[in-house]
């Protein structure tokens, strides 16, 4: 902004005011993104060296998918391993960016997600969801104030929250907001906006512990906070014990809770 850039990966820009140190010398996450573009032309230098995305992105790999543009979303494999290369303290260090992304970039994201998992490359997932299988629970005198379990969902065809186009962003909180006023009676409630939020409304969001906030750098630099507030939003029944997110780390972020310790019964 305000000079000249070559294409050389270690191009800068100059003159630039307002400098976020979490950027680097990038005003924004779009300036960033830039960098990524022109910089990681080439094998980028992973400051987190002990994270398995510097294990598993190697210079060949590298150079056979940093060229793939993700068809859902525009996701690329720097974009994905954006954490692992700003920052020197990544375990993982790569966030998927679409449904796309786990296939475009498969022979990166298959072997971390196996050695991550302890996992063999011919594992299945499965899912269990019949609760009259639990058996136990926490102690009624057990000093438990609340209980919360929860699940994460996302929709097809639409990119997940570190890729997700802003468009896509905000039909998914269209289809929710629609799809919440026909939750039957135990599940019915209202969907609060974050975009033009009623601060009355904002500040009980904050006293019952329900509202999410911006600033995380790791989610910034993984491209989760674009647009923010846009396309954002809670959902919470009139007992406040059933909680959606909409499009936070997750498309939809799904929340039962309740006081005390019955796990078996917020299940």
């Amino acid at each position: 902004q305000g000079g000249q850039c070559g294409q050389r990966p270690s191009c800068q820009f100059q003159g630039s005011s307002g400098i976020n140190a979490e950027y680097g010398e990038f005003q924004t996450f779009e300036h960033y993104l830039i960098q990524i573009n022109l910089r990681m032309a080439a094998f980028p230098k992973i400051k987190s060296t002990h994270s398995l995305v510097a294990k598993h992105v190697t210079k060949e790999k590298w150079d056979k998918l940093s060229g793939i543009e993700t068809k859902t979303s525009g996701f690329t494999l720097a974009k994905a391993i954006a954490c692992a290369v700003q920052f020197d303290n990544q375990h993982c260090g790569i966030y998927a960016g679409d449904m796309d992304s786990y296939e475009d970039f498969a022979d990166v994201f298959d072997p971390i997600i196996q050695e991550y998992h302890g996992i063999s490359a011919d594992a299945k997932h499965t899912s269990d969801m019949d609760s009259t299988k639990i058996k136990g629970n926490v102690h009624p005198d057990a000093p438990v104030k609340s209980t919360r379990i929860r699940v994460g969902r996302s929709i097809n065809t639409f990119g997940l929250s570190p890729g997700i186009t802003k468009e896509q962003r905000l039909k998914v909180e269209e289809l929710f907001a629609s799809a919440s006023k026909k939750f039957p009676a135990e599940l019915a409630g209202e969907y609060y906006s974050l975009t033009g939020m009623d601060e009355k409304v904002r500040q009980q969001l904050v006293d019952d512990h329900f509202l999410f906030m911006s600033g995380d750098p790791n989610l910034k630099v993984a491209g989760m906070e674009r647009d923010w507030p846009e396309g954002r939003g809670i959902f919470h029944n009139k007992e406040k014990t059933f909680l959606v997110w909409v499009n936070e780390e997750d498309q939809l972020r799904i929340i039962s809770m309740e006081k005390g310790g019955d796990v078996k019964g917020v299940f």
